[in-house]
């Protein structure tokens, strides 16, 4: 779905949110076009993992596999790093805050800010 359409984004997230939706929070978590698959043991995981492939193939969408990650142990996810120790701030946006240029204009104050409340 080309999502250059003015509704299309909320339409694919309306979709993936209603055929994940008995996952959600238990095993899955959807972002956009994001899927992370997460599991307390690899047996649960090759489960989940089947689990959501299934119901892809069964809806007829389809992963890009170039664009796949599996089997991590920690995963980078919407600035945050998610692993079986928590959820952390990926260091790269920590060290982008802290290398930030003096902002000058009142327009470079707000972009920095916009990116330093996210954390």
């Amino acid at each position: 779905m080309p999502f250059g359409l003015t509704n299309a984004p909320t339409v694919f997230i309306d979709l993936i949110n209603c055929i994940f939706h008995e996952y959600l929070d238990k095993f899955v978590i959807v972002f956009i076009d994001d899927i992370l698959v997460y599991s307390k043991s690899e047996e649960e995981h090759e489960q989940h993992l089947r689990i959501v492939l299934e119901i892809l193939r069964h809806k007829k969408l389809y992963a890009k596999f170039l664009k796949c990650e599996f089997w991590l142990q920690q995963v980078a996810f919407l600035g945050y790093i998610v692993s079986a120790d928590g959820i952390t701030v990926d260091p790269s946006k920590v060290e982008a805050i802290t290398k930030w240029p003096r902002s000058t204009t009142v327009t470079e104050v707000r972009s920095f800010l916009g990116l330093a409340g996210y954390y």
